[in-house]
Parts: C-alpha cells; sequence; structure tokens
C-alpha cells in the first residue's frame, strides 16, 4: 500500500509529503492521521532535525475532508452522532496536537487549493510559503458543518478575527495575492519555485543552533497563552540554559571570527 505520507530527510530538514494526489491529498482516516502522529514522534525524538516542511503531492496541498466520504458516511464521517464525535476526537483532531507540539519550526509549502480542513493544516505550520496557483478557503459552512480540526483557534491566530470570522462565515476561497495581503502567508512564488524557495528557508534556519530552535518555538507557544510575567520567568530559565551550550559558545566564537558556526546540538 502506498504510504498516505512521505517522510524524507536530508540533514537537518525534514520534507513530509501528503502522498494521496487521486484523492487531492484528502484528510479522511486513520491511515493519514496515524502518519502525522507517527512523523511527529519521530521528529521530536530525533535531534537532529531542525525544520519540516509540508506539502502535497500532485495539484493539491489539501482538499481537507473526504466529500465522497461524508456523502456516503464512510471512515471518518461513518456512525451515530456519539460514535461520530469521538471519531473526530481520536482521528483528524489528533493532527492538530501533534503538529502544535513539534518542537521544531515548520515550513507549509501550499501548492495548490489547501481547503476545509487543508487551510487548517496549512495554519498549524508557523510559516506559509504560497506557490501562484495556491487557494485558501475555510469552507466548512458550505457543506453545513462546522470547523472540526481546531481551525477556529488556529485561523484567527493567523489572520486576526476579522479576517478569520470573514472566511469561517462566508466559506469564500480567496488566492494566493489576497492570503499574502492578509498575512496567511509569507511569501508567493512561482509554483515551479515553491519547493527550492521553501527549502532555502529551511536551510537558513536549520543552520542555527538546534537547542535555540526549539526553545525559541517553545516560549512562543507558551506566549500564546502565558501571561508576561509568566513568559519572562520561562526565558529566564530556557536562557541560563542556552548559556550553558556548547553551540553558545560556537556562535560567539564564529562572530567574532567572521564564520558560520558549527552547530552539534550540544
Amino acid at each position: 500500500m502506498t504510504e498516505p505520507l512521505i517522510y524524507e530527510q536530508n540533514e537537518g530538514i525534514v520534507t513530509l509529503t501528503i502522498n494521496r494526489p487521486e484523492e487531492r491529498n484528502a484528510l479522511s482516516d486513520d491511515l493519514i492521521f496515524n502518519a502525522f502522529i507517527d512523523a511527529a514522534n519521530k521528529i521530536n525524538a530525533d535531534n537532529s532535525v531542525r525544520c519540516v516542511i509540508l506539502t502535497g503531492k500532485g495539484k493539491a496541498f489539501s482538499a481537507g475532508g473526504n466529500v465522497k466520504h461524508m456523502r456516503d458516511r464512510e471512515g471518518l464521517f461513518a456512525g451515530t452522532p456519539t460514535e461520530l464525535r469521538q471519531g473526530y476526537r481520536h482521528g483528524i483532531q489528533k493532527i492538530p496536537l501533534a503538529f502544535y507540539n513539534l518542537e521544531v519550526p515548520t515550513i507549509a509549502a501550499v501548492n495548490g487549493p489547501a481547503v476545509g480542513a487543508g487551510c487548517d493544516l496549512a495554519c498549524m505550520c508557523d510559516i506559509r510559503i504560497a506557490g501562484t496557483s495556491a487557494k485558501f478557503a475555510e469552507s466548512f459552512v458550505k457543506l453545513g458543518i462546522i470547523p472540526g480540526d481546531g481551525g477556529a483557534w488556529f485561523l484567527p491566530r493567523t489572520i486576526g478575527k476579522s479576517r478569520a470570522a470573514e472566511l469561517t462565515f462566508t466559506g469564500d476561497m480567496i488566492d494566493a495575492q489576497t492570503a499574502l495581503d492578509w498575512g496567511l502567508v509569507s511569501k508567493v512564488v512561482e509554483d515551479a519555485e515553491l519547493m527550492s524557495a521553501a527549502t532555502d528557508l529551511a536551510t537558513r534556519i536549520a543552520k542555527n543552533p538546534p537547542h535555540a530552535l526549539r526553545l525559541s518555538k517553545k516560549l512562543m507557544r507558551e506566549g500564546e497563552h502565558m501571561r508576561l510575567d509568566s513568559l519572562l520567568e520561562l526565558s529566564a530559565s530556557f536562557q541560563a540554559l542556552s548559556h550553558y551550550t556548547e553551540d553558545h559558545m560556537e556562535a560567539i566564537n564564529a562572530f567574532f571570527e567572521k564564520r558560520d558556526g558549527d552547530f552539534k546540538g550540544k
């Protein structure tokens, strides 16, 4: 059986590719849900990983839920209301928790449509780069349902409450340029240049000390819900740890010697 999520590592960069082009990389069953969980666990346990790129195979990033399965009440959408609730909780909702808890920076390289859960999946990443063919829609309302995968949490934090409400309540689709104007993505590039642009950004991130990357990301995550005084306390502790890493001294030496640092994650 074809792997639903391709895991490839080149030095410190892992590329995850949703591998269901015949379904426009839909997210509708336990195979793909568990593949995301396994990949996240593998990344967090591997200190050689410094950055992750997520993209989709074919002409779509992800079309979200499989509408045919919704119609036929199959897979994620099968069962009684109670069973459906449990299916969401123990199925697709594993993905936002796994991606939110990834310890390394993540980049969504959005190739083509990112619709519904696909849009939310892109928002789960720290940074988004779009190809010119990318389109985004928080389209659940068009199908008479709600964002069941955490979109109501991620989208307002990505583009603000007003824009998030507009997308959620209309279900409208926006193009890559509008996504850039709204702050949904950081950059728009030609489709043919998308992966090279994402890899270039990931390389610039991955060249930095891995402990500093992971701790910086942790601080940003905690800062989303902590009081300032609490975050400052946590920052002081993380900073004390950072000052006693070998990579910190290597960075200082590289600064004075006007060279790139050689960081070992120690």
